[in-house]
């Protein structure tokens, strides 16, 4: 059986980074933490991912300092299907 990825609520999240639920939710918004939209008022969190985008300082992303590629993308609910996750699987 496949071991199944646990995601977070912004609450959850929150409470682990030890800001605001509101700041994480902005962070979403903004695209500085990945997410994904379950419904427009339901969104969740993969710690991991949300770990390591918060590793690479914005300012040396913008500024050019930073050479490895940086996905900006949040995930859709199609990325949680089994397709979208085989296909996401070796990036």
């Amino acid at each position: 059986m496949e071991e199944r990825e646990e995601f977070l609520t912004a609450r959850q999240l929150a409470k682990i980074l030890q800001v605001s639920e509101s700041t994480v939710r902005r962070l979403a918004r903004k695209r500085r933490i990945p997410s994904v939209r379950v419904t427009p008022h339901i969104i969740r969190f993969h710690l991991d991912a949300v770990r390591e985008a918060l590793e690479v300082p914005r300012s040396r992303i913008r500024h050019g300092e930073y050479d490895e590629p940086v996905d900006d993308a949040q995930l859709s609910f199609d990325d949680l299907t089994l397709g979208g996750m085989a296909q996401g699987a070796g990036r």
